[in-house]
């Protein structure tokens, strides 16, 4: 499945029943065993869009674990996708934690993705399985930029739901803006893209903020995976996995 697809499918969306039925398509497309969307912070609606069982679900709730996730715990000081197995879980209640969790049907492998907004508030968006080590690596390779960017159009997405408007994603881009999102979502550098486009790096990052005002994005990933999906942008190569 192309990112356009994955993006046209989630915006024609209209209900968080929507989004829940677009999270299992996404578990089906990538051929693992979880996908999940859940909002963290209080501050705003909780909701989740997951292919985990209810049972967990209310659990992880009535057991308030997320004091304990390893994985919310990190996600809280840092702004990068969290690989699980690079995670501490040395405490007796991680290691309780993480047992109940395989127990209601959870693979050993996990990715979580953080969704930062402007105010502070936190969302994650997690893919889960039961693949090997080397099986589940290459599988971020290759899905891990799709993922990221998946991630924050899901979150907006649901934001958009909660607050019963839509966003609008066609603000028009200069040529400028758009070749430093296009080369952006290659994986390259700022560094790297300052100097293919013969621009210095506060030039470049001119452009990005400007960008990013225009589409309302929260960063750059979101800014590039706005772009791609409003046909501002194609595009190009891969993003690299933090």
């Amino acid at each position: 499945m192309s990112f356009r697809d994955a993006a046209e499918m989630i915006n024609s969306a209209n209900t968080i029943d929507d989004v829940r039925d677009y999270v299992e398509m996404m578990r089906n497309a990538l051929g693992i065993k979880h996908v999940a969307y859940h909002t963290v912070s209080h501050s705003i609606k909780q909701i989740g869009a997951f292919t985990y069982s209810m049972d967990w679900a209310r659990q992880y709730i009535r057991e308030e674990y997320w004091n304990i996730d390893p994985v919310i715990r990190e996600l809280k000081t840092g702004y990068a996708p969290v690989d699980w197995k690079v995670l501490d879980w040395s405490s007796k209640s991680a290691r309780k934690f993480l047992r109940e969790a395989i127990s209601h049907g959870l693979g050993s492998q996990g990715w979580t993705v953080p969704i930062w907004g402007p105010c502070g508030d936190l969302a994650v968006f997690a893919v889960n399985d039961c693949a090997e080590d080397g099986e589940w690596h290459e599988f971020l390779r290759y899905n891990g930029s799709f993922i990221m960017l998946i991630s924050n159009l899901v979150h907006l997405k649901v934001m958009s739901i909660i607050r019963s408007s839509k966003i609008n994603l066609l603000k028009e881009l200069s040529p400028r803006e758009k070749e430093a999102l296009s080369e952006l979502s290659s994986g390259y550098s700022r560094a790297a893209v300052a100097g293919k486009l013969q621009i210095t790096e506060n030039t470049l990052r001119a452009y990005i903020d400007s960008a990013r005002i225009k589409l309302g994005a929260e960063n750059v990933t979101h800014a590039v995976s706005l772009a791609i999906a409003s046909g501002s942008i194609v595009r190009n190569g891969s993003m690299p996995v933090y």
